[in-house]
């Protein structure tokens, strides 16, 4: 992980091009399909969402799911769920490791598809399966969902001629196939926090971020929202409780991130902090809230504001 670095520097480094990239690759998936179904991080909707997919998708169904509900706080998750459903999409709420979800999701496809398969009846074409593609972004859980949605045996079919070479399909019911397709990164690099919140819960590999202002994003947060937690967490004091910065020394002499002379190993308190977020040892906590605007600091402000 990079050490300190300007405040007019992005939290995340990565390049425009693969936003490109992911936007082709996207549309050449989806002219396959009959369902879109797009796989979010329950902690993390907006951060971890495409911004370009709902364009993409045109007329066919598309599916959100908010996965790994069990990390995120169930409150922030009703709030997430009713603000997509009155965007007229359709939403669930799962938990990909453990399945849960899974028998909702499978009808809610077969419910969305029908009018699909009345057509080709309709028009006197030869039924086929309907195909369905998952799109997300790493480490949001899409292989586990796969996985787990095609069961220990899964059928995955070999190339089909007209289709990208390496693509397989995977059989997850008696209709249903599934196009496996790779995990596609589009951090919207604009917005740095979200940029930032991608990086807090593993979706941005763990060298191309600024570790000391996502954590500075990440304890302002629980500061500003959820201070009881770092208090009963890290045994913290009052006195200690004034900023992010106050925060994270005590936090490292607590947990003994010390170096000669008694000097704290900022660093080490900080992958400490972030380990104990993902592994929930901080509580459920979603960090994207519906009213919230994106954050688009000028060259020069700090972002670490969360």
């Amino acid at each position: 992980m990079k050490g300190n670095t300007m405040a007019d520097s992005p939290i995340v480094h990565w390049f425009p091009g693969h936003m490109a990239k992911a936007t082709r690759m996207i549309t050449e998936y989806i002219k396959k399909v009959d369902v879109v179904i797009e796989l979010l991080d329950a902690r993390i909707p907006r951060s971890s969402a495409n911004p370009v997919i709902t364009e993409l998708v045109g007329q066919k169904p598309h599916i959100v799911l908010l996965n790994k509900v069990d990390l995120a706080d169930p409150k922030a998750t009703k709030e997430w769920t009713e603000f997509f459903t009155k965007q007229g999409i359709t939403v669930l709420a799962i938990d990909s490791k453990s399945g849960k979800g899974n028998k909702k999701l499978i009808s809610t496809v077969e419910r969305l598809s029908k009018p699909i398969i009345d057509r080709w009846v309709a028009k006197g074409i030869r039924s086929r399966s309907v195909r369905i593609i998952i799109l997300g972004i790493p480490n949001v859980g899409k292989s586990t969902l796969i996985n787990s949605l095609a069961g220990s045996a899964a059928t995955r079919t070999a190339n089909k001629a007209g289709h990208t070479r390496g693509q397989q399909w995977v059989k997850i019911g008696k209709n249903l196939e599934l196009l496996d397709t790779p995990g596609v990164l589009w951090p919207k690099l604009e917005d740095q926090r979200a940029a930032a919140r991608l990086a807090m819960t593993g979706a941005v590999s763990d060298d191309v971020y600024d570790l000391e202002h996502v954590m500075k994003q990440l304890l302002n947060h629980l500061l500003t929202n959820t201070p009881n937690i770092l208090v009963e967490r890290y045994k913290l004091k009052e006195e200690e409780m004034t900023d992010v910065d106050t925060i994270l020394e005590s936090i490292g002499r607590r947990r003994g991130c010390l170096v000669s002379g008694g000097v704290v190993d900022f660093d080490k308190a900080r992958r400490i902090i972030l380990q104990d977020y993902r592994n929930t040892k901080l509580g459920t906590i979603t960090l994207d809230k519906v009213d919230e605007e994106p954050y688009y600091p000028e060259n020069g402000e700090d972002t670490q504001n969360g």
